[in-house]
């Protein structure tokens, strides 16, 4: 038997590089889902600009929860997207991130 013969059968084939677009890899976000989530930060922060923008108001209980709302998406979504494509997705596991 020839030493190639054996060693083929037992080594794993080289695992391939995960495609990276700038520095997110987009093996966990791919297809329609990734363009959703960069949209979803983009809106959330042009969002609580908007907000900023309003100088006077009357009655301003509704737009403090709205900034509060809009903050959050913000951050959030923000936080989501590094985890999702970064190397953290990896680190914490699948099912930690789901179940958070």
């Amino acid at each position: 038997m020839e030493n190639g013969a054996v060693y083929n059968e037992t080594t794993e084939p080289q695992a391939k590089p995960s495609r990276r677009l700038f520095f997110c890899t987009v093996q966990h976000l791919w297809g329609w889902r990734l363009p959703a989530k960069l949209l979803q930060v983009v809106l959330s922060f042009v969002a609580v600009i908007c907000e900023e923008i309003v100088e006077d108001c009357m009655r301003c209980s509704g737009l403090y929860f709205f900034e509060f709302t809009c903050c959050s998406a913000a951050l959030l979504s923000t936080l989501i997207l590094l985890v999702y494509c970064t190397g953290l997705y990896e680190q914490f596991g699948e099912d930690k991130i789901q179940r958070v």
